[in-house]
């Protein structure tokens, strides 16, 4: 999706889903841990065998940080929008080589009582890997403009 989404385009009940896919390469997972999330279990496969995952594994907050490059892609809104707050849970580790998408559901959208001109949505978002096992779900407090005029 390539327009620029507002308020009016995310009506409760909306689904949508990514254009694309994100590997999880695992260069890329040791990487991003060892800057910023070194737990044993996503530095090293070497750790990892030490670690309570038994294997190497990436760290949750690159999974998440991978999430939100697709969710920006998915719904790319008009101005950026603004966060008002997620409540995140990780259902199951992403290993090398996972191939990760997702799934966003609009669950809730009405008017903004103190910001004229927007709106405010409550969207699920759900991550599965290739098995189409969920690796995460996040549900999100979004801001959004209205269309002008």
């Amino acid at each position: 999706m390539s327009e620029l989404l507002y308020f009016e385009d995310l009506p409760a009940g909306r689904v949508l889903h990514s254009a694309r896919t994100i590997t999880m390469e695992r260069e890329r997972i040791i990487g991003f841990a060892r800057e910023f999330d070194p737990h044993p279990g996503h530095t090293s496969e070497e750790t990892a065998r030490e670690s309570s995952f038994g294997e190497l594994v990436a760290s949750g907050w690159h999974t998440a940080a991978s999430v939100c490059r697709l969710i920006v892609e998915t719904t790319p809104i008009a101005g950026g929008g603004m966060g008002g707050g997620v409540e995140l849970r990780w259902k199951r580790p992403v290993r090398p080589g996972d191939t990760l998408r997702i799934t966003m559901e609009v669950l809730t959208a009405r008017d903004s009582a103190t910001r004229p001109g927007w709106g405010i949505a409550t969207i699920r978002t759900t991550a599965y890997n290739q098995h189409d096992e969920p690796v995460l779900v996040m549900n999100s407090t979004n801001f959004l403009p209205r269309r002008p005029g």
